[in-house]
């Protein structure tokens, strides 16, 4: 190959680092792009289908946003692995969005289904444009559990319809559930056979065989079931005609009023949708096979979400985001880079161009279970048992969390995971541990007096410190640990404070000093500060701290500051930096 050519396949600096594997000329590595990307569009196909049912779609259109996702992705994501495109969350937020708005209309749901995958594709690029990368971290571990877990029972209750035949009504979770109790004299016993065999040979297939296609081959089964048995005819519904050939791009057809509508909707799909995008993609990132792979760009996947969001609302489908099942698959079947998105894409594309009669005769009740077969995964009964072993409080917070989304919808729940997860880190900041120092017999440092034996304080001198921020929601709570620490510390003369992990302090924190140090010193206490960070002192001084703590009681260590109170009580003439002969051990 000449080096010209060469060239022209390179892409371009920073640009789809998968798609390197174009230019490889080592046969496993493309083996395992293959084998991944057929074994993944196996899985995707009946999956994507699936979740375009949930989102309230045609089931074609799942096609139509995979395709679109498998475009964009390669070309913009840093990750190696992760396979985008149709996934439980979004297809669930999607229905609960747009059906008020749709108000039954089949042609203005769809157009407002691309909408919102075209708003939250605006809303991801112009996150990244501002940087807003941090969001993903703003669900903690027990949140993204719980909101999970949440989200699982709703899929399984909106597929009670399909699976069964009865007739579901009500606007929430709770409404549905006793819909279908009092209709259970309804049930349509060949619908529900169709659905419960179908679950029970995912399962079976998951346990025996778990890196094989098992939905593409049970759902195949199921629609050879209902061309041979004739099943539709006894009234299991199928998915029926198909469009073929490939979407053409447009912009749907709804009105600058109708976008704004689909605001505060995008915005949540935009945030669970890039949750999942980055732990996913980090889960795997050091999965692929090349130690050269670098770690995922969070930033650089904000603009990659938003590409293929776009992508999928102008093909007429509907937001997309990561599959965790999909990528996992890809990885355990050799994949190695998006090339192997690349093959899935071209499998795609096969079955929407040839693949129309098979679809036209996949019963309903095949796809429901394939979504309850993918909400069960999503319950993780060992991390909610693990979270429970580590604090009882934060069970109480995944808990908290899936009856919000169960009681108050999937849209709201987001929101509320998200306050749940800042209210738990308020609550976690407002009361830090703090801590009261001293000397351990032959170990270097001063240690807190309760972790240590025999640790001791220095006679009169209380070391208090705090391990947080200083603001608003924990100001009183500092100045009341360090009255108590003099109050336990018998004839205390100085009391030091050691601001080392208090890297900023806000105006309310800074009045709260101010006060504290004339109070303490109208006690005749001496108020000293240890280890505050250059920045920290500033925001003393522009508080107004160091009017009442002069800075020549702020020492830049503890062994420092601890000599100067010994020079000072024993009445030594030194100065109040220096180290006497016989100091404490280095800190």
């Amino acid at each position: 190959m000449t080096r010209a050519v060469r060239a022209a396949l390179r892409p371009p600096p920073g640009l789809a680092p998968g798609i390197d594997a174009l230019r490889r000329r080592r046969w496993p590595a493309l083996r395992g792009d293959l084998l991944g990307g057929l074994t993944v569009s196996a899985y995707l196909v009946p999956q994507v289908l699936a979740y375009a049912v949930v989102a309230g779609l045609p089931p074609v259109a799942g096609l139509w946003a995979a395709a679109a996702a498998l475009v964009v992705y390669p070309l913009l994501g840093s990750s190696r692995l992760l396979s985008i495109g149709p996934e439980s969350t979004t297809a669930l937020l999607t229905a609960v969005a747009i059906a008020p708005l749709a108000a039954g209309d089949p042609g203005r749901y769809a157009a407002l289904a691309a909408g919102l995958a075209l708003v939250v594709g605006v809303v991801c690029v112009l996150a990244r444009l501002a940087r807003l990368a941090f969001l993903a971290d703003l669900l903690s571990r027990p949140v993204l559990v719980g909101y999970l877990a949440g989200i699982a029972a709703i899929m399984i209750i909106s597929q009670l319809e399909p699976l069964t035949g009865v007739s579901l009504e009500g606007d929430g979770a709770f409404e549905e559930v006793v819909s279908f109790a009092t209709g259970l004299d309804q049930v349509h016993l060949p619908t529900l056979a169709v659905g419960l065999t179908v679950l029970a040979l995912l399962g079976l297939g998951a346990l025996v065989a778990p890196r094989a296609p098992v939905p593409l081959i049970t759902v195949l089964l199921a629609a050879g079931a209902v061309a041979v048995f004739r099943l539709d005819e006894r009234g299991v519904a199928t998915i029926g005609a198909v469009p073929a050939g490939l979407p053409v791009p447009e912009l749907p057809a709804i009105t600058p009023t109708e976008y704004g509508s689909l605001l505060l909707p995008a915005l949540g799909v935009a945030v669970v949708g890039y949750t999942d995008v980055v732990l996913t993609g980090r889960a795997f990132a050091d999965r692929g096979g090349d130690r050269t792979a670098t770690p995922l760009d969070a930033d650089r996947e904000l603009l990659a979400l938003g590409g293929a969001n776009l992508a999928s609302g102008l093909v007429g489908a509907f937001p997309v985001s990561s599959s965790g099942s999909r990528t996992a698959l890809g990885a355990a079947t050799g994949a190695r880079s998006q090339l192997h998105s690349v093959v899935a894409l071209l499998a795609v594309g096969a079955v929407l161009l040839a693949g129309g009669r098979v679809l036209e005769v996949l019963p309903r009740a095949a796809l429901g279970a394939l979504v309850v077969y993918a909400a069960l995964r999503l319950v993780d009964v060992h991390e909610f048992r693990r979270i429970a072993h580590f604090r009882r409080s934060e069970l109480l917070l995944a808990l908290a969390t899936v009856a919000a989304v169960l009681a108050l919808g999937v849209l709201y729940g987001v929101l509320v995971a998200i306050g749940l997860s800042l209210l738990d880190l308020v609550r976690r900041i407002a009361r830090p541990h703090s801590a009261v120092l001293g000397f351990a017999p032959g170990i270097p440092g001063m240690h807190d007096v309760g972790d240590l034996p025999g640790t001791e304080q220095v006679p009169g001198l209380v070391v208090h410190r705090y391990d947080a921020p200083l603001f608003f929601a924990n100001a009183d709570d500092f100045r009341s640990s360090v009255l108590a620490a003099t109050e336990d510390t018998a004839s205390a003369r100085w009391v030091l404070l050691d601001l080392e992990a208090v890297t900023e302090l806000d105006v309310t924190a800074a009045d709260m000093l101010c006060g504290l140090a004339r109070e303490l010193t109208g006690r005749g206490v001496v108020v000293a500060v240890a280890r505050a960070k250059r920045e920290l002192v500033e925001d003393l001084a522009a508080g107004g701290v160091l009017e009442t703590i002069p800075r020549e009681r702020l020492y830049p260590t503890l062994p420092t500051a601890v000599a100067a109170y010994r020079a000072a009580t024993s009445g030594a003439a030194r100065p109040p930096g220096s180290v006497p002969d016989g100091g404490p051990p280095a800190a």
